[in-house]
């Protein structure tokens, strides 16, 4: 078994999460997304970032806007929706549950 394949599903696991987080500040253009997770070191690619933004919109969690651009084609700018706020919040506190019951495990000292 690889570390690294359990460490890309617990990525995978919270990556809808910070996507909302995102979103729920204000409209945001895709590649500022990628930016933002890429600082975070949670690597991600527009092959894993735009299907996931269609599920969001398709359950109507996120939406979009197109937006013209003077340099090149429209953009289109994501947003969360109503729906998508009430779900977050429910988001939250599962994570808020999931780091106090993970860390309480983490500060239990090894048997020596």
């Amino acid at each position: 078994m690889k570390a690294s394949n359990t460490q890309t599903q617990m990525r995978k696991g919270i990556l809808e999460f910070c996507i909302l987080h995102i979103i729920a500040r204000g409209e945001v253009y895709a590649t500022d997304m990628i930016d933002e997770l890429k600082n975070a070191e949670l690597i991600v690619v527009e092959g894993t970032l735009y299907p996931l933004l269609n599920r969001l919109k398709t359950s109507g969690l996120a939406k979009y806007k197109w937006v013209e651009s003077e340099t090149g084609p429209p953009r289109k700018y994501y947003s969360i929706t109503q729906k998508g706020n009430d779900f977050l919040k429910e988001l939250d506190k599962t994570w808020l549950d999931l780091d106090s019951s993970v860390n309480q495990i983490l500060k239990k000292p090894k048997n020596q």
